[in-house]
């Protein structure tokens, strides 16, 4: 009896063991990638952002000096307002979205609903870009009728500067929110149908127990697309800069911070301040996640 114990508990051990280096293996090519891309770039912009072009530390002297850059804060503004657009837009119709399909699980519709809300994830940024340029342009665009409806007669009407904001919002949302439906339409097919059965039984018909039941159980998810939405959204890029290029001009090629810092590298030489900037973006981003981890109770067991 002892001896056949002996051979269990060793067996386990091995098995253990054989799990452990299967997991190690496994985050071994994330941690590689995770070092080699993220990491070492962010500890070289660091480094950048703290010297000159002859590598002597100048403290904050990069940032103050792209701060009072003209374009600044005008760029700070736009992202901005672009953020709040795109959040309230994202968590609003996203979750509004998921619930709906939730709803219809059970209808063919609901199958059909899901791919097409996916399909326009499949197009990388800037052919979803490229798409919505000739939507918006009247003389080509298949909704043209409804863009003269809407007082839009020509190109640069459209893409008005009080206009831009309401655009990328739209453009981000027809790209990313697909699949940020599909995510949630999951997230709510693990809600337990017990509980969504006593809440029939008590009364609650579909609107209360989505407010009081199936938001609440959805908290996490919802947080963890709101930092990642934000983590992106501070980066906006792609849309502006190839509107700025369709537009030749129309929309600035400095609308944002990262228009700001790509124009600082490549067309004034000021890798420094295009660091100083890449970094304050960051510094951003991380509190931003932090303050939304820690008010929500991101890591709180259920």
């Amino acid at each position: 009896m002892t001896l056949t114990s002996s051979r269990a508990g060793s067996a386990r051990r091995l098995s253990g063991a054989g799990q452990g280096r299967a997991g190690l293996a496994f985050v071994a090519g994330y941690a590689i990638l995770l070092v080699a891309f993220g990491v070492l770039p962010i500890g070289y912009a660091v480094y950048f952002a703290f010297t000159d072009a002859g590598g002597t530390f100048t403290g904050f002297s990069n940032f103050i000096s792209t701060a009072q850059d003209f374009r600044f804060v005008d760029a700070v503004g736009h992202v901005a307002l672009y953020l709040l657009f795109w959040l309230v837009s994202l968590v609003v119709f996203v979750v509004g979205l998921a619930l709906l399909l939730h709803r219809l699980s059970s209808a063919p519709a609901s199958k059909v609903l899901r791919f097409l809300y996916y399909i326009p994830g499949a197009l990388a940024g800037a052919a979803s870009v490229l798409v919505w340029l000739f939507m918006l342009d009247p003389t080509v665009s298949p909704v043209s009728s409804l863009l003269g409806m809407l007082g839009f007669d020509t190109f640069g009407a459209v893409i008005a500067p009080g206009n831009l904001p309401v655009l990328f919002t739209a453009i981000a949302f027809w790209t990313g929110a697909g699949g940020w439906i599909v995510v949630m339409y999951g997230a709510l097919n693990n809600i337990p149908q017990d509980v969504l059965e006593a809440a029939r039984i008590d009364g609650a018909g579909a609107w209360h127990t989505a407010w009081h039941v199936q938001i609440p159980m959805l908290r996490k998810w919802i947080v963890y697309m709101v930092i990642l939405a934000f983590a992106g959204g501070a980066q906006l890029f792609v849309e502006p800069q190839l509107l700025s290029l369709a537009s030749v001009g129309v929309a600035g090629r400095d609308y944002s911070l990262n228009q700001l810092t790509y124009d600082f590298a490549f067309q004034m030489n000021n890798i420094n301040g295009a660091a100083a900037v890449s970094m304050e973006l960051l510094v951003v981003s991380a509190a931003a996640a932090g303050i939304f981890v820690a008010r929500s109770g991101f890591f709180d067991a259920d």
